[in-house]
């Protein structure tokens, strides 16, 4: 594990050594998401998939609904049953 020790600037930024942004491929423009639990932040690399990615993730859905039997007009019905569990 790299361990680097970042200040804080007047604005609130902080500064990403090149060791990290080489050893993670963090370009110019990349996303970051940061995750808070108590004192501890963590900095995860958000890469969004490309088009071609995003589509086979899809066709890959859509298989498996269709394995299991579903439909696309189930998916309304799948939202809110999951949406009523998670409330109680």
């Amino acid at each position: 594990m790299n361990t680097q020790v970042l200040t804080v600037s007047s604005k609130g930024q902080i500064s990403l050594p090149i060791a990290i942004r080489k050893s993670l491929s963090i370009d110019t423009g990349d996303k970051l998401v940061a995750y808070t639990s108590g004192d501890v932040i963590m900095l995860k690399v958000l890469k969004l998939p490309t088009a071609e990615e995003f589509e086979a993730s899809m066709d890959r859905a859509q298989e498996w609904a269709s394995s299991v039997g579903y439909a696309e007009e189930d998916v309304n019905d799948i939202i809110k049953s999951v949406r009523r569990s998670k409330r109680k």
